[in-house]
């Protein structure tokens, strides 16, 4: 019998079957499912090992998984979703195996074992691997090619996966090569810039020896460093071809032409690839600093972190601030809102500022003393993720499950 509603007959009806999503609807539909599966990575190397973290896209808590690699110094990582795959690299340095590639496919839940060195010199180079400083990958149309920054100075390339490396042999025999002198840190190439537009064309950096340029993929390489001061050097010295101490370079894809660098005292902007600089210190503490980040989205945005001087390596008035250009480094501006403003003598190294690609570029540093900070809103405001890590040497972001 049918129920009674009000006096009437209640008339049954059937569900309506829902309607398909076509075309454009379906792509939308099938995107925000994407982005609402987006989990945030962010990959902590430190002295003591290495640290995951992840957050959903918000950001606002993280979950810490380490430290991996107990007690091995660990100066670069990767996450590499090139080819539909999510692979963490992590060159760890152990007291028995020396530096070594690790890699992770479960993001960090299991690592591949220590072995033998896949990354070494020649034998007859007379040569032998201290550190590995960065991991680079290739383009997006080589998803099996990554590159390898290492010291003492070189440049290592691996065409599957990292398997297996070979050392760039342009630059390993270079004329200048018996003349680079090592910084404070070594002698350390840092810096690997792809250009995107040009498969023959790539940038490295090194301290100390300066920005290094090949046009024929990787066969030949010219120093490209004029108008970058060596400020250690002899004033009647001070601008040599090559032999300064540069300490990072950035730029964005979508104009590559357009280079940042942070030197060993001195900020400075290449509108041609490097071919020639000029100074964009312009409204800094200090000119001198470890640290440079590219906003993900906007090519007229750097982040910078200045430190006071090579011989008081600590942020300047003991002030944390990090320093933002909007217009290509015409001017720049502290972000200090939720950063520690009295007695705080920090120092950011080279690799320890990172943005991940949100909409919303989340910007991320790692200090000396083992502090981690984070902004979801592009640094106009920081909080602080952890406290008491070992002594922060690299920060590197990722995100899983992205469409």
């Amino acid at each position: 019998m049918k129920k009674q509603t009000g006096g009437k007959l209640a008339r049954k009806t059937r569900p309506r079957p829902a309607k398909k999503a076509r075309g454009s609807s379906a792509k939308r539909v099938a995107t925000r499912s994407a982005r609402r599966q987006e989990e945030a990575l962010l990959l902590v190397g430190t002295m003591k090992g290495a640290f995951v973290l992840r957050s959903d896209k918000s950001r606002k808590k993280w979950k810490v998984e380490g430290p991996h690699f107990r007690g091995e110094a660990v100066y670069a990582l990767l996450h590499d979703t090139r080819a539909g795959r999510s692979r963490i690299y992590a060159a760890t340095n152990s007291m028995h195996w020396g530096p070594t590639l690790r890699t992770s496919d479960d993001n960090g839940a299991t690592w591949s074992e220590p072995g033998p060195q896949t990354v070494r010199f020649p034998e007859d180079s007379g040569r032998a691997l201290a550190q590995i400083w960065q991991i680079a990958p290739g383009r997006k149309t080589e998803p099996d090619v990554l590159y390898c920054g290492v010291e003492p100075a070189a440049l290592f390339e691996s065409r599957d996966g990292g398997a297996s490396w070979a050392p760039n042999k342009g630059l390993l025999n270079h004329e200048h090569q018996p003349k680079w002198q090592p910084g404070g840190g070594g002698l350390c190439l840092h810096t690997i810039v792809l250009d995107p537009d040009n498969p023959r064309r790539m940038l490295v950096a090194m301290s100390t020896g300066g920005v290094y340029r090949s046009d024929d993929g990787g066969k030949s390489w010219r120093a490209r460093n004029a108008g970058v001061r060596a400020q250690f050097m002899p004033e009647e010295h001070r601008y040599p071809e090559f032999g300064q101490c540069v300490h990072k370079v950035v730029h964005h894809p979508s104009r590559p032409g357009r280079l940042f660098l942070q030197n060993h005292w001195g900020l400075y902007r290449s509108d041609d690839w490097g071919d020639s600089w000029h100074d964009i210190a312009n409204g800094v503490p200090s000119d001198f600093g470890f640290a440079m980040q590219m906003h993900p989205h906007d090519p007229d945005t750097v982040y910078i972190v200045p430190i006071e001087a090579d011989m008081f390596r600590a942020t300047p008035e003991a002030k944390l601030r990090v320093y933002r250009t909007r217009n290509a480094g015409e001017s720049w501006q502290p972000l200090t809102r939720g950063l520690p403003q009295h007695g705080a003598y920090e120092n950011v190294l080279r690799d320890a500022l990172a943005a991940d690609s949100f909409d919303s570029a989340g910007i991320y540093f790692g200090t000396r003393s083992g502090k981690l900070y984070s902004s979801r809103d592009e640094g106009a405001t920081w909080s602080e993720i952890a406290d008491a890590l070992p002594p922060i040497v690299c920060v590197k972001t990722g995100m899983v499950g992205a469409a």
